[in-house]
This record gives C-alpha cells, sequence and structure tokens, in this order.
C-alpha cells in the first residue's frame, strides 16, 4: 500500500474512532462541554480545515482508483473472453492481484468520503439537538417562574380581597356601634321622658286629692 493509500486508511481509522465517539451515550453535561469545545477552539477550527483540504485531495484518490477500477476490470473480461488462447498464469495473476488492489483502493477511499459526510451530518445533528435541550431547559424555566409568578398574582388578589372583606366588616362593626349607641341613647331618653311623665301624672293625682 502506497503512502497516501496508508495516509487514507489512517484518516478512515480516526473517522471511525471519531463516529464511535460522538454516538457515545455520554452524559449531557460532559456532552454539551465537548461540543461547546469543539465548535468554540480555534484549534479545532484549523485542523477541521486542514481536513477539507485532505479530503479534497482523497476524492481525486477516489476518482483515480474508480478509473483504474473500470480500466483493471475491462482487462479481465478481455482475459476471460479470450479463455480459448494459450494464456500465462502469471498474467491472470497479476490481473487477479490488480484489480483486488484497484477495488481496494475504491472501498477505502469511498468509504472515507461517505463516512465524513456521515461524522459532519451526525455532528450537526447532535449540535441541534444540545441546543434544542437547552432551549427546552429555558422554556421550562420560565414556565416554572411564569407559574409562580401566577400564583403569587393569585395571592395578591385573594389578599385584596380579604382586605376588602375586613374593611367592609369593619365598617359593618362601626356603623353596629353607631346603631347601638343611638339605641342606648334613645332608650335613654324614652326612660326620660317615661320618668318625666310618671312624674307629671303624679303630681297631677296629687293635685286633684287636694282639691
Amino acid at each position: 500500500m502506497t503512502i497516501y493509500y496508508s495516509l487514507t486508511f489512517m484518516l478512515l481509522a480516526a473517522e471511525m474512532v471519531t463516529f464511535c465517539l460522538l454516538v457515545a451515550p455520554l452524559p449531557y453535561a460532559i456532552k454539551k462541554r465537548l461540543f461547546t469545545f469543539l465548535t468554540e477552539s480555534k484549534v479545532v477550527a484549523k485542523v477541521a480545515y486542514g481536513l477539507k483540504i485532505s479530503f479534497i485531495f482523497v476524492a481525486i484518490l477516489f476518482a483515480d482508483a474508480l478509473q483504474r477500477m473500470f480500466r483493471v476490470t475491462a482487462e479481465s473480461d478481455l482475459a476471460k473472453s479470450n479463455k480459448g488462447m494459450v494464456t500465462d498464469l502469471r498474467t491472470d495473476t497479476s490481473i487477479a492481484a490488480r484489480k483486488f488492489y484497484a477495488q481496494r483502493n475504491v472501498y477505502l477511499t469511498g468509504f472515507c468520503l461517505f463516512l465524513s459526510l456521515v461524522l459532519t451530518r451526525t455532528f450537526y445533528i447532535i449540535l441541534d439537538l444540545i441546543h434544542t435541550q437547552e432551549e427546552y431547559a429555558k422554556l421550562k424555566k420560565a414556565g416554572t417562574s411564569g407559574a409562580g409568578g401566577a400564583k403569587s398574582e393569585d395571592q395578591t388578589k385573594e389578599i385584596a380581597s380579604l382586605k376588602k372583606q375586613i374593611a367592609e366588616l369593619k365598617q359593618q362593626e362601626r356603623d353596629f356601634d353607631i346603631l347601638k349607641k343611638q339605641a342606648a341613647q334613645n332608650s335613654a331618653e324614652y326612660d326620660r321622658l317615661a320618668t318625666e311623665l310618671n312624674t307629671l301624672t303624679g303630681s297631677n293625682k296629687s293635685n286633684k286629692r287636694v282639691d
């Protein structure tokens, strides 16, 4: 395996490890810190930029490997069609080896490119999920505080209603006291008038007796 295909294999292995880390069932706090670091770190941004350039070269290798595979496959089909002719075993072995290497290179570069797309999409899906969970937590907290505010508002209304009832009861009590005082005054005035009436009536009777 040549050096660039060896590097492609190492890149594919790194992508597989990264994918396993992304889909691993990590706690929410750790996953949030990890993705925050990956999105905000300048070093990670530079590494991502370098990986984009490397994937361009991998795409070129994929196109070259695909072209070689088609050419070797055509040579293999041509060799099979000439079975009636005397063929060399070493030639057949060489064609089979070239076909195997061409297919291996196509699969290697193709899976590397495909996994890069899967990683990118998975990364942004998980990032959107984290943002959605944050928004949900904020809305839930706001809903809880809103419910508390509504509860306090209800309590305020109830307190105001109770104060109003207390004021009405105090006003009724004052009115009752006024009526009680008026009744007492009326009773005293009635007693005074009755006493005067009795006095006058008694004096009239005594005058009649004298006459």
